[in-house]
């Protein structure tokens, strides 16, 4: 058998709205993928000013600092779910409203470096946490806002969130 973290999640491992994440994330190893992404993502946002992390592409659209901290929070709500699975939890967790944690995360007050330093340190402490996992837990099950999932598929869907959230910055706010 390979390694568990070479393995793509299946369909049945994760609720239908993740398929586009997973289906970002390249074949492989997915712990490569998330360190080699948290390189991404503070070689990207490192080289920007801090007024650039204010810019939105259109008003009503998060800021630069506001996407970071989107990705931030949801790092942090997804490691959660993956100790909870692969520890055994068995009840149901609760899901997250995306705007509602970053209408209150007060992210364009903190300086862009503090949550470029932030979000490498999560994510960082995410592949040390998924690197330490045995085969088994890998393929432990939960719920979470009412959805199945694997620790597998949290760990896919984590570097598929990041990926999207890359592409969207270089897109429509670096570009």
């Amino acid at each position: 058998m390979s390694e568990p973290s070479r393995q793509r999640p299946t369909a049945e491992e994760y609720g239908d709205y993740y398929a586009g994440y997973v289906g970002q994330v390249p074949d492989g190893d997915v712990l490569e993928t998330l360190e080699r992404q948290g390189e991404e993502v503070v070689e990207l946002l490192a080289g920007l000013a801090e007024s650039d992390g204010a810019r939105r592409y259109a008003p009503g659209k998060w800021s630069v600092k506001e996407v970071l901290g989107h990705v931030i929070d949801t790092e942090r709500i997804f490691a959660v779910r993956a100790l909870a699975f692969a520890r055994g939890e068995r009840q149901s967790l609760p899901g997250f409203e995306q705007d509602d944690y970053v209408q209150t995360g007060e992210f364009d007050a903190r300086p862009l470096a503090g949550l470029i330093e932030e979000f490498a340190a999560v994510r960082r402490a995410n592949v040390v946490f998924f690197a330490g996992l045995g085969e088994e837990a890998w393929g432990r099950r939960g719920t979470a806002n009412n959805l199945p999932f694997t620790v597998r598929a949290v760990a896919w869907i984590l570097a598929g969130h990041a990926a999207h959230h890359l592409q969207v910055l270089r897109k429509r706010y670096l570009g």
